[in-house]
C-alpha cells in the first residue's frame, strides 16, 4: 500500500516493525494515561520520568514521536490545568529537543469516547503550545475526535498547523471507515494538509466494519494527494 509506519507501538513491539520495513511513527506507553495526564501536578513525576526514558530510546529506534495526554478534568478548570500541562510540559521539552523526538499531546473527544477529557478543543491545545514554545512539544490533531467537538476541520489546521505534529483519520460517526457513510470529506483534508508542506505522519486508526485490509488499502488511496 505504500505505508512505511505504523502508529501507537510500544518499546516492546518496535523491533517488530523494523523486522518488517516498517517504523513506528508514534510511540505509547512513557507518558501517562489518557485520565491520568499532565493536568495534575501529582502526575507529573511519573509522566516526566517515562518520556526521559522513552526520548533517548525512541531517538535511537527512528521513533519521531511519544503520546501524552492531558488527563480527565475531574472538575479542574481549564485555566488550572493550562497551567498545570506548560509546567509538565517544560520538564521535559530540552530533552526532546537534544534527541529530536516530538512530543505529542492527543486531543480527544469528551462527547462520545472519552468523556471527562481535559483537552477536548483544539484552543486549549493549541494555548498550552504557545506558551510551552518548543519546536518539539505539539498536539496529535485527531481529526475524528476535533470533527466530534467543533467540526471547521480545515480552517483550524491551515490557521494552526505549526502546532499539530501529527494527525489520526477516522470516520464519523462510529470512528469506521473514511468511506460515504460519514460526513467528512477526507480527499480535502489530506489536501489541506498537503498543501501546508506538512512533513509528519498522517496515520489511520479506524475500526474497520469490512475486510480490514480492503479498507486501509481504500482509506490509503482515498488520502493519497
Amino acid at each position: 500500500m505504500g505505508l512505511s509506519a505504523m502508529d501507537l507501538l510500544t518499546e516492546a513491539e518496535w523491533p517488530v516493525a523494523r523486522e518488517h520495513g516498517l517504523i513506528c511513527s508514534m510511540g505509547s506507553g512513557f507518558g501517562g494515561t489518557i485520565a491520568d495526564g499532565l493536568n495534575v501536578k501529582a502526575n507529573h513525576d511519573k509522566i516526566v520520568a517515562g518520556l526521559e526514558r522513552g526520548v533517548p530510546l525512541a531517538a535511537a529506534s527512528k521513533v519521531p514521536n511519544l503520546i501524552t495526554f492531558f488527563g480527565n478534568r475531574r472538575g479542574m478548570p481549564d485555566d488550572e490545568a493550562h497551567a498545570n500541562c506548560v509546567i509538565g510540559l517544560n520538564r521535559i521539552k530540552k530533552v526532546a529537543e537534544d534527541h529530536g523526538v516530538t512530543i505529542c499531546v492527543e486531543l480527544l473527544n469528551s462527547k462520545v469516547d472519552h468523556k471527562d477529557y481535559q483537552g477536548d478543543h483544539s484552543a486549549f491545545g493549541i494555548a498550552v503550545c504557545k506558551e510551552v514554545a518548543s519546536p518539539r512539544v505539539k498536539l496529535l490533531y485527531d481529526i475524528y475526535h476535533m470533527q466530534i467537538m467543533e467540526g471547521d476541520v480545515i480552517r483550524t489546521i491551515r490557521d494552526n498547523h505549526q502546532y499539530f505534529g501529527h494527525y489520526h483519520t477516522g470516520g464519523v460517526p462510529g470512528r469506521h471507515e473514511l468511506d460515504e457513510t460519514q460526513e467528512i470529506q477526507w480527499r480535502s483534508v489530506a489536501t489541506a494538509i498537503a498543501d501546508l508542506n506538512f512533513d509528519g505522519y498522517f496515520a489511520h486508526e479506524f475500526v474497520p466494519t469490512r475486510d480490514p485490509l480492503t479498507s486501509l488499502a481504500e482509506a490509503v488511496k482515498l488520502c493519497t494527494v
